[in-house]
């Protein structure tokens, strides 16, 4: 079988300590959008057209770019005591987004925003490429790493502060939150730079700030709504199943004790043996877990990931099916399941494989995992045609458009004419500035010459998360 490559966290090569990296964790961005969006609405956002990235770094920092991308660090996300303290970050990410604010210093001043533009819109086509199931991760150190040194200016902050105040009550939402979250870091006004949290030097914090937000706050009608006990037991869960993945087994095993049996203990413990390679162990936690939660798909989405990892991917089939059966809508599950499906060998799985990858990258065409696998399914049935369309796909996705284009070019002749496949290949080219000559053009020598199949790169993040260092 082929390195496995699907994990809950899988990791991209590895970096310097300080490296930084975007992952995809369905459970979690589905528990803090449906937290979020209401917000994000309420601000005069389009929550479809605001994009979160979960950051894989244990410092304290969240940052908003132009092209409505908000990233928050995992690091932020454990410092963090209740929903409405993350929720509150998020809805001040949101009035910088809302009023326009751009990073100062390293942007304006060194010219750096078409760069980070490019970074941050290659983080969103990327982190979907990395496998994972229901999370994926992108290797991206050297371009996070920059935002620690940019910040904005004190009247920006004031204003996304407010701005984010008001779009919290509008939704029904306390704004204490955000007070109570600047209030437990305010030593941070007094630190110098080198001293400060990321977040306080891109953020500036001072008391005048901190007292101009909370009296609107205390003002406002809802300033005493509390955070529901679901929402409690959610925010507990996805702050054990970050310690989980990030710190090393031992330490997750040991600061989850058998002695602690709420559902984030047992939750984490159970994947504090997975990495640590107990598998037999980890089954049975999980199993435990799904005796009470029958129908929780991150619950079966585990239990597959944990078999596909032990080298059984056969075994693996029905958690992973069971998994997109409860949660449909989920596109990176059905990539776990067409993962396991193609590592099975078996030619009678690689149709149904690529029908769960079609509907898949149908839901996320910049999923360039699902592009990947789907053209490896498409080379071992011998359909070189589909299977280099799929190949230029990963690599539009991806944002090589020269790849891109080269693939397209070597598809076309090997489909039909009146497709849709082959219509789309045309697309892929002339996105890449060519013109309807250049096509006829490169027709006639392609007709010379056949270049053979050649498959997107696997993946770097070939790593089991649970299973290796680093996660």
């Amino acid at each position: 079988m082929a390195a496995a490559t699907a994990a809950v966290f899988a990791f991209g090569v590895a970096g310097p300590a300080s490296a930084q990296s975007a992952i995809r964790d369905t459970e979690i961005e589905g528990i803090i959008r449906g937290w979020a969006d209401p917000v994000f609405t309420a601000m005069g956002l389009n929550p479809d057209e605001v994009e979160v990235l979960l950051i894989n770094d244990p410092s304290l920092n969240a940052f908003a770019l132009k092209g409505r991308i908000m990233g928050i660090n995992t690091g932020l996300i454990e410092q963090t005591r209740t929903p409405n303290e993350l929720l509150g970050v998020m809805a001040h990410e949101a009035g910088h987004i809302k009023n326009r604010h751009l990073l100062r210093d390293g942007v304006q001043n060194a010219g750096m925003q078409p760069f980070l533009m490019t970074m941050a819109l290659g983080a969103l086509a990327m982190a979907a490429g990395q496998p994972g199931a229901g999370a994926m991760l992108m290797a991206n150190s050297q371009y996070f790493g920059t935002l620690g040194a940019l910040r904005y200016m004190q009247s920006q902050e004031g204003e996304a502060d407010i701005s984010g105040a008001r779009a919290l009550e509008a939704a029904g939402e306390s704004g204490k939150g955000l007070v109570d979250f600047f209030e437990n870091f305010r030593a941070q006004e007094v630190f110098s730079d080198a001293r400060r949290y990321p977040y306080f030097r891109s953020h500036p914090l001072s008391g005048e700030r901190i007292e101009a937000l909370r009296r609107p706050v205390e003002a406002a009608p809802h300033y005493n709504h509390v955070d529901s006990p679901e929402r409690l037991a959610d925010h507990a869960l996805i702050v054990a199943k970050i310690h989980a993945f990030m710190d090393p087994p031992n330490q997750t095993l040991r600061d989850y004790p058998s002695s602690a049996t709420d559902f984030p203990s047992r939750y984490a413990r159970a994947i504090g043996y997975y990495r640590d390679g107990q598998t037999d162990k980890a089954i049975q936690g999980v199993d435990a877990l799904l005796a009470e939660k029958p129908n929780d798909p991150y619950l079966w989405e585990l239990k597959g990931q944990i078999l596909f990892e032990d080298g059984r991917p056969g075994d693996s089939l029905a958690a992973h099916q069971k998994s997109v059966e409860l949660k449909p809508d989920a596109p990176l599950l059905r990539i776990n399941l067409a993962h396991a499906l193609i590592e099975t060998n078996d030619p009678a799985n690689l149709d149904p494989a690529i029908d769960q990858l079609k509907r898949a990258v149908a839901r996320e065409p910049d999923n360039t995992m699902g592009w990947r696998l789907l053209s490896q399914a498409y080379a071992s049935q011998g359909k070189e045609g589909q299977a280099r369309l799929a190949s230029a796909e990963y690599w539009f996705a991806a944002g090589d458009t020269d790849q891109a284009t080269q693939f397209a070019l070597r598809a076309r002749p090997l489909l039909d004419r009146n497709s849709v496949e082959w219509r789309r290949a045309v697309d892929i080219v002339l996105a890449s500035g060519a013109t309807d000559q250049d096509l006829q053009d490169l027709d006639r020598r392609q007709q010379r010459r056949q270049g053979p199949i050649i498959e997107p790169p696997a993946s770097t993040a070939t790593l089991p998360a649970a299973t290796r260092p680093a996660t």
